[in-house]
């Protein structure tokens, strides 16, 4: 578990974890949750029920799922599901959204983080990165399959930390559409480490919006040092 996966999911429930916290019992599910150098557990409010289910066993698996693509789980049992540095490990990651929707109640919160860059990584697989775009395309899937979604903010996180690999996709979507007006917060209206935001109050509209990724404008800066248009000292 890298440094930035942490904070943003740290982030993810100090926005969004109020809106649930009221009383009743609020049930987190987390796929792919085996603790490896930390665990997204620890981010998650202690009043909350909280599900970790993976593809093995091992220290934060609760549940250890037959098939990737089934979730073992009622229909609308969840309020929160959680997937941080997973879904690029999923040959077909699109089964895997749909069935999430399937497990969340209407007002329900999908949380995904991703890697948007980072170094291949194969467990056991290591298929997909994630762009600006993929968070408005994975709602009109859902859109495409009879499920009203909605994307309620999404960006690519800066690296932070010193010697970082990973440069974060994160997305957060409400199961139906009607119940935004419950969210009025956003991780971005006070996170500034970030590029190519997209709220849904700023439809198509980009914040912060960079066309180079963060490596591409690090590896610029050496070359400039190189060519000598950079002075190191």
């Amino acid at each position: 578990m890298h440094p930035t996966a942490m904070l943003n999911c740290r982030n993810f429930f100090e926005c969004y974890g109020p809106v649930f916290d009221r009383g009743s019992p609020v049930k987190v599910i987390e796929i792919g949750s085996q603790d490896i150098n930390g665990s997204l557990r620890k981010t998650c409010p202690k009043t909350f029920e909280y599900i970790g289910v993976d593809f093995v066993a091992g220290p934060g698996v609760d549940v250890v799922l037959s098939d990737p693509y089934m979730l073992p789980f009622l229909d609308a049992e969840a309020d929160i599901v959680l997937s941080s540095s997973c879904l690029e490990h999923s040959e077909m990651f699109w089964l895997v959204f749909l069935e999430v929707l399937r497990v969340l109640k209407p007002r329900g919160l999908f949380y995904l983080n991703v890697p948007s860059n980072g170094v291949f990584h194969r467990h056991p697989v290591d298929c997909w990165r994630f762009y600006p775009d993929s968070g408005g395309a994975l709602v009109a899937w859902a859109e495409r399959n009879g499920i009203p979604a909605m994307l309620l903010e999404s960006f690519v996180c800066a690296q932070l930390d010193n010697g970082a690999w990973w440069s974060d996709f994160v997305a957060v979507f409400v199961k139906d559409r009607s119940f935004e007006p419950q969210f009025r917060n956003r991780i971005l209206d006070t996170f500034q480490h970030f590029t190519n935001g997209i709220t849904n109050r700023n439809p198509g509209q980009f914040l912060n919006p960079v066309e180079r990724s963060e490596d591409h404008r690090k590896l610029a800066v050496i070359d400039a040092v190189v060519r000598g248009e950079i002075r190191t000292k």
